[in-house]
């Protein structure tokens, strides 16, 4: 294909990685994938038209959310996900040949917030950097910066530690972008996933579990939900659901119209094919629930702790 993708860069930075894995399955050269300085930046250039696609993080199984992302697709009119691509995350540690003293530790916030074991350990001062791939390229003679394996050749650095996340097995969404009017989808009865940002008009007691109810009328799962603020009114929020089943699909249009019927303002954000794996609970989710949750199989008295009774 011609045309091009843009990513948050610079090069080595995990949506690199993604841009390229999703440039391949969609049939792009790797000259295609093109870097861009932020997730505006990424934004603009598919809205413009400049490039084909877009990629950017939109969440962290450790860290949740990735803010400036989420943000700007529900704020941009004209760019929607009409993909994803999903990775696993490692990081190791790098520093300057030659280092001196090491009292930084360098990476994204959500980098660093994957390994701060490492950091604490060492007595290391946290440094926050506009992407993981910049904080290895930048990094100076007394930082240790956390990225891929790549940027140890990309940047000409040594390799301290590897696998230092405090994780293992963390993995990070990458939501591919397109321009509104130019969305295409295969319509196949595969498993797809839908976000979609809900603002409701009216506020008051009970608007959230109107909203949730819906859902449950229409047997409609919803896999995520999170809040937003209206950036122009104090204490208003949109509701930002991700549900398990294509926009256009039958128990999905009903539910959309039930939403609109009461008030609520809404807009697809985006709909991609789920990918294997990625959806629905797997029967292990109690062995990593918060530490010092309960349940009704624990004793009265740890209960009462960990509910407040």
């Amino acid at each position: 294909m011609t045309g091009s993708v843009a990513y948050l860069g610079p090069e080595g930075t995990f949506t690199h990685q993604a841009a390229l894995e999703w440039a391949e399955r969609a049939g792009y050269g790797p000259s295609a994938v093109v870097p861009r300085e932020s997730v505006g930046q990424v934004h603009d250039a598919v809205a413009s038209g400049e490039v084909d696609r877009g990629v950017v993080a939109i969440e962290s199984s450790v860290e949740g959310y990735v803010v400036p992302s989420l943000d700007a697709l529900v704020g941009s009119p004209d760019v929607v996900a009409v993909d994803e691509v999903v990775l696993g995350v490692s990081f190791d540690a790098f520093v300057r040949p030659g280092h001196g003293e090491l009292t930084e530790a360098t990476a994204h916030p959500h980098g660093l917030a994957q390994v701060t074991r490492f950091v604490t350990e060492r007595g290391l001062r946290p440094v926050p950097a506009p992407s993981n791939a910049a904080a290895c390229r930048d990094a100076t003679a007394h930082q240790v910066a956390f990225g891929p394996r790549l940027c140890g050749r990309l940047y000409g650095l040594e390799t301290l530690a590897t696998a230092v996340e405090d994780v293992p097995g963390a993995r990070t969404r990458f939501l591919v972008l397109a321009r509104r009017g130019e969305a295409r989808f295969a319509r196949d009865a595969g498993d797809w996933r839908t976000m979609l940002a809900i603002t409701p008009v009216v506020t008051g007691p009970g608007v959230l579990a109107r909203i949730t109810t819906a859902f449950g009328a229409r047997g409609v799962n919803m896999s995520s939900l999170i809040s937003r603020p209206l950036k122009a009114r104090a204490q208003q929020y949109v509701f930002v659901v991700t549900f398990d089943v294509a926009p256009w699909a039958p128990e999905a249009r009903g539910l959309l119209a039930d939403l609109l019927a009461a008030g609520d303002s809404l807009k697809t954000l985006g709909a991609y094919p789920a990918q294997p794996g990625e959806g629905g609970l797997d029967g292990v989710l109690p062995d990593h629930v918060p530490s010092g949750s309960v349940s009704a199989a624990d004793d009265a008295g740890a209960r009462a702790a960990g509910l407040l009774w």
